[in-house]
């Protein structure tokens, strides 16, 4: 009876074993596993922190993670007897919107003379190879998901949006135990299960850490433009206040001496002396006016008036304009013009302003020998070739010789004179003009500037001469000699003292009579006991703004026929046509011009024929 009794036992520790074995293997199992899954994350760390030190394209920082997912898949599987059998493992890719992914990254099992592998869909009795660039359908892969044991794990981002799938085929597995064909496919389901989240999160992860590194360069690139528009601020106000104080110094100096007490100098010194301050005069106004042009045409505000322009009178009109500076440096001035070339479709003034600004360049630069211009018909096109035997410049100078507020380094310890705003304009000009501008120089060899311009505009922009609103470019180059018969009576409303005085004198000198008010209430006064021909109004008055009084004056039948010029610094674009929807007749901007100021005002006070 005890050996009876005792076989229990024994056959109890006989049953034992096979569990404890089991326990063995599946405890082997999941260490195998989460040593795998471990190995995994420690490479997907790698790239992610690769991508935190490094700016990476995106599409090739999630490649690299993709491809290590699939790779590393590959490679512990490899090391197990879970790959007793051929297999693949790959992702394909899936775009929003779209009913199909595409196999972007496969791996293969080392084996010998393995073919092509296919996953079964089993609800659907299909089969799908999975090799590199195979289109998958989304109703497939939807399938493969949800059969068991799956064969498709999706990548979701934060938003729960599809990135893509991972995918293993498998040929079966083959083996006398049906318990360890189970416990192996659940070991290789829950392997590819986490390795899924493991690539998704380091999939999120990533593409956080590349738009962070979007943003730190947007706001780099940001803080590097900011910090270059400080300095070319800065430069441009350092070489602004040199070009303003140099003509000012002249004027207020010689002004001091003029007025200096018992100092009488000769006629001819003080023709000397005024000719000194009407020419810095004129300096500081072309200053402004560079920097009121690049303004207008950076807020392409510019206005081109298109005309036939005589190419060869133009040319010979802005070569006299620099004709006595080219004799002050004993330079001489050599014009060249193909005479197949007679008209051109472009602005005049502003054509004239591009060629003064080369001709006042080349002659700046150069101490000895010549300045020219030549002007040659290619194709389609006109070049206009300011070229000179000066000091030439550096190929490191001429990359930035079109940029605003440059200025070559030599010319400014030089003492050369410039704002660095003339090439940059008249690089715009030409390009508003559909053409261009090239230089070609060497260091101590001279330069050539070539302005290329189109014959013939587009069609639509049409050939306009200039009409009423450009009156100061019509009556500024010619005076019209018009003489009141009899006194003619002239109001002028003005703020500005100097400005009165000027304007008073010149018009009394003409014979007109002139009666000043300093403001609106002055001005209703003096209307009361007046009956003017002509009224200038200023804008900005103490007691109110010039334009609603001219307003105001159309508004009352005895003044609605009274001609009304304002004379303003008003001069950017919209200023003039604003002007005359006030009911103003016509507008002259400040500095006074004196000889246009007359042309305007005998032009209005005519009686009518």
């Amino acid at each position: 009876m005890q050996q009876y009794s005792s076989l229990p036992d024994q056959n109890s520790q006989i049953d034992a074993t096979p569990k404890l074995l089991t326990t063995i293997q599946q405890l082997r199992a999941k260490l195998w596993l989460e040593s795998s899954l471990n190995q995994l994350q420690n490479r997907l760390n790698h790239y992610l922190l690769s991508a935190c030190n490094n700016v990476l394209q995106a599409e090739a920082a999630e490649s690299e993670v993709l491809q290590a997912v699939v790779n590393e898949i590959n490679s512990v599987m490899n090391s197990t007897n879970l790959a007793l059998t051929d297999y693949a493992v790959g992702i394909a890719m899936f775009q929003p919107q779209e009913t199909v992914a595409t196999v972007s990254y496969v791996s293969r099992s080392p084996s010998q003379n393995s073919q092509p592998l296919f996953i079964d869909v089993l609800t659907a009795e299909k089969k799908l190879l999975l090799r590199l660039q195979e289109v998958i359908e989304l109703k497939d892969l939807q399938q493969l998901e949800n059969q068991q044991p799956p064969s498709a794990w999706r990548l979701a981002d934060d938003s729960g949006s599809v990135m893509g799938w991972l995918i293993i085929a498998a040929a079966p597995l083959s083996s006398d135990r049906e318990s360890l064909i189970e416990s192996k496919a659940q070991l290789r389901s829950q392997l590819m299960s986490r390795s899924a989240n493991y690539c998704t999160t380091a999939l999120v992860q990533l593409r956080h850490i590349l738009s962070w590194q979007q943003q730190y360069q947007q706001l780099s690139n940001s803080n590097q433009e900011l910090e270059r528009t400080n300095q070319l601020k800065n430069q441009f106000l350092a070489n602004t206040s040199h070009e303003i104080r140099t003509p000012l110094s002249s004027i207020i100096g010689f002004t001091n001496l003029l007025l200096a007490p018992g100092y009488e100098p000769t006629i001819e010194r003080q023709r000397e002396y005024l000719n000194i301050i009407q020419s810095s005069g004129k300096h500081l106004l072309a200053l402004i006016n560079d920097i009121l042009d690049l303004s207008k045409i950076e807020a392409n505000q510019l206005e081109v008036q298109w005309e036939c322009v005589d190419v060869p009178l133009l040319c010979s009109n802005v070569l006299a304009l620099v004709k006595e500076k080219a004799a002050n440096k004993d330079l001489r001035l050599c014009l060249e013009i193909d005479p197949d070339i007679t008209t051109l479709v472009a602005d005049s003034l502003r054509l004239k302003q591009m060629l003064l600004n080369l001709l006042f360049n080349a002659l700046k630069f150069t101490s000895k020998g010549s300045v020219g211009l030549q002007v040659v018909a290619k194709g389609i096109s006109v070049h206009f070739t300011v070229w000179d035997t000066g000091s030439g410049i550096s190929q490191e100078d001429q990359t930035q010789l079109f940029e605003p507020y440059f200025q070559i380094a030599k010319a400014v310890a030089g003492g050369a004179e410039g704002t660095g705003l003339g090439l940059a304009v008249t690089r715009k000009l030409a390009q508003i003009h559909g053409g261009s501008v090239k230089v070609e120089s060497e260091v101590d060899s001279g330069s050539r500037f070539t302005l290329v311009l189109p014959l013939q505009q587009e069609a639509g922009a049409g050939i306009d001469k200039r009409d009423e609103g450009d009156e100061e470019a019509k009556y500024s180059s010619s005076l019209l000699p018009f003489i009141p018969s009899s006194s003619v009576d002239v109001l002028l409303v003005e703020n500005d003292l100097p400005n009165a005085d000027l304007m008073q004198i010149y018009l009394r000198k003409l014979g007109y009579q002139v009666t000043w008010v300093k403001n609106a209430a002055e001005m209703w006064e003096a209307l009361t006991q007046l009956d003017p021909a002509v009224i200038l109004m200023d804008v900005y008055l103490p007691d109110g703004n010039g334009l609603n009084l001219v307003r105001q004056l159309r508004e009352h039948e005895q003044y609605q026929t009274i001609p009304v010029i304002v004379q303003t610094a008003m001069a950017m674009k919209g200023d003039r046509e604003t002007c005359l929807t006030a009911g103003v007749n016509d507008y002259i901007s400040k500095p006074i011009d004196l000889p246009l100021l007359a042309s305007l005002v005998a032009k209005y006070s005519k009686p009518p024929i």
